[in-house]
């Protein structure tokens, strides 16, 4: 009988993963903070540039490290990488993006108090609102949408915030639609109401609910784009380790109860054959006790891990250190 330790950590590896689904367009990368999701999500970016298609590279992460790792500062927009064919970066402005949709959420309450003729001001709905623990996920969630519904890209490659901040923003097209639909369903009561109580019985346009239809498809889109297996893919980036393997065990069935495609385990910083041998006891004892995380992980995730890359002796940083990177994630 084989032993689980006998079997292949790698089945299916990330180029094989790749090539199975021609059609992937969103390529997004989570994990608990500090494994390495920035280095993974730019090494594979600048990999599928290469190969001709025209991709863009963004972080929905609050604490940014694309610019560091880029050697190019795309902060706040869409930058060129000036040595990489068909790349675009973006570290999406995190404060930018909650003050806009706090602005615009001002503009939406507003629009309907002046339609419902109530005189109360917006300001203090506009606080409830943003108030919310979820609103920066909220606000950071439509700027995903939005670069993705504008399609002037052939791929995107996102780089999340750590997996707990990824779980609700990706999560919040479920929330989004049932919100949408409790309150399309309170509208059209409302509405009934209106017109019974009216003496014209003149049907008048609702601006509030043509708004609310028009979200409800917004965020059907994204979900359905969201959970297509043939176009979107989750990978989860963990080290040898006990903490990171357990956060992403946790979410890997989260995600896959949510629908959201999950692509794979990577599995990052991994002491190699060579360095143990010269290493000292130190480096020993540390590749002693990351081979039984790496048969913890085969155990765990059996048939899902696509790449394993060493611990280099330096920071990943600009695309010379990234294509070596990349050569090792799809090699």
């Amino acid at each position: 009988m084989t032993t689980a330790s006998a079997e292949p950590l790698i089945s299916t590896s990330m180029a094989g993963y790749l090539a199975e689904h021609p059609g992937l367009r969103y390529v997004f990368f989570g994990g608990k903070g500090g494994v390495g999701k920035t280095v993974m999500a730019a090494a594979t970016a600048h990999q599928l540039a290469k190969s001709g298609r025209r991709t863009l590279l963004a972080s929905t992460n609050p604490v940014h490290s694309l610019t560091s790792c880029l050697g190019t500062d795309c902060f706040g927009k869409p930058t060129r990488i000036a040595d990489v064919d068909n790349l675009t970066a973006f570290e999406i402005d995190t404060r930018e993006a909650i003050e806009r949709s706090k602005r615009e959420i001002r503009e939406k309450i507003q629009w309907f108090l002046k339609f419902a003729e109530i005189s109360t001001k917006a300001d203090e709905f506009v606080e409830a609102a943003t108030m919310n623990p979820a609103f920066e996920e909220s606000a950071m969630f439509e700027n995903m949408v939005d670069l993705m519904f504008k399609d002037e890209y052939e791929v995107y490659v996102f780089d999340t915030a750590p997996t707990a901040n990824a779980r609700r923003l990706l999560g919040m097209s479920k929330v989004y639609g049932l919100w949408v639909e409790k309150m399309l369903k309170s509208r059209e009561e409302a509405q009934s109401l209106r017109e019974a109580l009216s003496f014209t019985k003149k049907k008048e346009e609702d601006p509030l609910m043509q708004y609310l239809v028009d979200f409800r498809g917004r965020i059907a889109h994204a979900r359905e784009l969201l959970t297509d297996p043939e176009k979107t893919a989750f990978f989860f980036v963990t080290l040898p380790e006990a903490l990171p393997i357990a956060v992403i065990s946790r979410f890997i069935d989260w995600f896959t109860d949510f629908g959201i495609p999950v692509g794979g385990v990577i599995i990052n910083e991994v002491i190699s054959a060579a360095d143990a041998k010269t290493g000292g006891e130190f480096v020993r004892n540390r590749v002693d006790m990351q081979h039984g995380y790496l048969d913890e992980i085969r155990e765990r995730f059996p048939g899902q891990v696509r790449a394993i890359v060493q611990l280099y002796d330096s920071d990943v940083r600009g695309t010379a250190a990234l294509q070596k990177a990349g050569a090792e994630l799809f090699g």
